[in-house]
């Protein structure tokens, strides 16, 4: 039978952890580049998967060069849903959600939809993306993910 000292904890952490989450998307919506690049490890990777095409990005430098140039030609309001958070033990996690992608410079034009699976890593005490996917649904995503090739 858990602790309650091993029950907080485990509070603490998935609440840490959906903050990462809520924080990425508040980050992209006012393209602050280095608070997202903050949310990742130094050798994070993000893969962005579409129906037909799919953008590799791994290391800190490509997240940064990914992220700029999706933000130069767009302006993404991301809505999450249905977040689920899985503690593996010690400083590893796993977590799912549901994305809505919306263009907030054309009257919050949906974009398309999608999901995120994640997986995290605490390193000094704080939460952090290790890979993060993203497979989106989209209208069209062809032109959302070429947006995000480096």
């Amino acid at each position: 039978m858990k602790t309650t000292e091993d029950l907080v904890r485990e509070l603490i952490d998935r609440e840490a952890i959906r903050d990462l989450q809520v924080l990425y998307c508040e980050f992209l919506s006012r393209k602050d580049v280095d608070g997202l690049l903050s949310l990742f490890t130094d050798e994070a990777t993000f893969v962005i998967k579409g129906i037909e095409v799919e953008a590799v990005s791994q290391g800190r430098a490509t997240l940064k060069k990914m992220h700029e140039k999706a933000l130069a030609e767009t302006t993404p309001q991301l809505f999450i849903h249905n977040q689920i958070v899985n503690l593996l033990g010690g400083d590893r996690a796993t977590g799912r959600c549901c994305v809505e992608v919306r263009n907030m410079s054309i009257t919050m034009e949906l974009i398309g939809v999608g999901y995120f699976e994640d997986e995290y890593t605490k390193a000094a005490n704080e939460w952090k993306f290790a890979r993060r996917y993203h497979t989106f649904d989209g209208l069209d995503d062809k032109i959302y993910l070429r947006t995000f090739i480096p």
